[in-house]
């Protein structure tokens, strides 16, 4: 896990250079990125150390697709990077990029929020915990995986960032499938959890993306 984190933060580095724009000035600009996408990837990191399962909790269910989650990651930043490479460009306007970086941060936010509207229950692998209760209010009302459509805002902002309809096309289909691995193994487990109350919930929502999936 740690190699992966510390490739991810390689790759990191090597985008604020090559993708930073010089609206506001070369040296404003890389910071600006770096804020962002280091605040980005640090709440990442900081949920996985803070917010796996307790102890009491029923753990062994993940099925490794934490880990894999983390490898789609890397995979994804490091093709997004070197597709900018090809002048496939989203927009001319360099403004663009810093649009991206406002999607990264609504991401984050609606991440953290989703986090908290869930307490307890929330871990970053896959648990139940004791007296586990199921959530289907406020963003669940909509969403069975609100936390996974806040980060593909993120990773979608991330690819709009790079200013490449290569590297964002990428970005989002690679975190997609992940993400999409990782909800098949959580379904299961809360449906062997729930029964029939999960069976209902799933036909009255969408998976992780509004109105559509």
């Amino acid at each position: 896990m740690i190699h992966i984190i510390l490739a991810i933060a390689i790759l990191f580095s090597s985008v604020f250079e090559a993708n930073a724009p010089k609206i506001i000035g070369f040296e404003t600009s890389i910071n600006i990125f770096i804020g962002v996408y280091v605040v980005w990837f640090l709440s990442e990191i900081i949920f996985n150390r803070l917010l796996r399962s307790k102890k009491n909790n029923s753990k062994g269910k993940d099925k490794g697709t934490l880990n894999l989650i983390w490898l789609f990651i890397f995979i994804a930043i490091f093709l997004a990077v070197y597709l900018t490479n090809y002048s496939l460009l989203i927009a001319k306007n360099v403004i663009i990029s810093y649009v991206g970086l406002l999607i990264i941060v609504i991401g984050i936010v609606l991440r953290i929020a989703i986090i908290i509207t869930l307490g307890k229950f929330f871990t970053v692998d896959v648990a139940i915990s004791q007296n586990h209760k199921l959530k289907t209010d406020g963003f669940y009302k909509y969403l069975r995986h609100p936390s996974y459509a806040a980060s593909l805002i993120s990773f979608i902002g991330f690819g709009i960032s790079l200013n490449n309809w290569a590297s964002l096309l990428v970005v989002f289909f690679i975190i997609l499938i992940a993400f999409l691995i990782r909800i098949k193994t959580e379904e299961n487990v809360l449906l062997n959890y729930f029964g029939t109350q999960y069976l209902n919930y799933k036909k009255n929502t969408k998976k992780i993306i509004p109105f559509i999936y």
